[in-house]
């Protein structure tokens, strides 16, 4: 069973808000049939730490408009998670993107189509 539209839905509104505040390398992944704990990690890389709080504040910002705050936030220099339950959001530096590497250990779940992603391949 996929994710949830609402989940899903509020994974959109979790991406445009870090692509806005230029988060990279986006991908949003559907655990519905391989977790018990969360529908989507969505996962997004910043430049430097600063990025990283300005992009998890946005995120937080654009779905508390729309009803939803964090059951938790946890935090480090280069790592912070927004833990939504059915959504957990992962803001990453590279090199602790490519060092826990959380997109190949969710590889076998399917990805789900990011409308800014797909926007802003669009424009080039």
């Amino acid at each position: 069973m996929p994710a949830s539209n609402p989940c899903v839905e509020r994974t959109q509104i979790a991406a445009r808000a870090a692509v806005g505040k230029f988060g990279t390398e986006l991908v949003a992944l559907d655990l519905s049939d391989q977790s018990v704990l969360s529908e989507v990690f969505l996962i997004i890389t910043a430049a430097n730490a600063k990025m990283i709080d300005s992009i998890a504040d946005e995120v937080e910002e654009q779905l508390r408009i729309v009803g939803d705050k964090p059951f938790r936030r946890e935090s480090s220099d280069e790592w912070v998670l927004l833990d939504y339950s059915d959504l957990v959001v992962h803001i990453q530096s590279a090199d602790l993107r490519r060092y826990y590497m959380l997109d190949r250990l969710w590889n076998d779940c399917p990805k789900i189509e990011l409308d800014i992603v797909k926007e802003e391949s669009a424009r080039g």
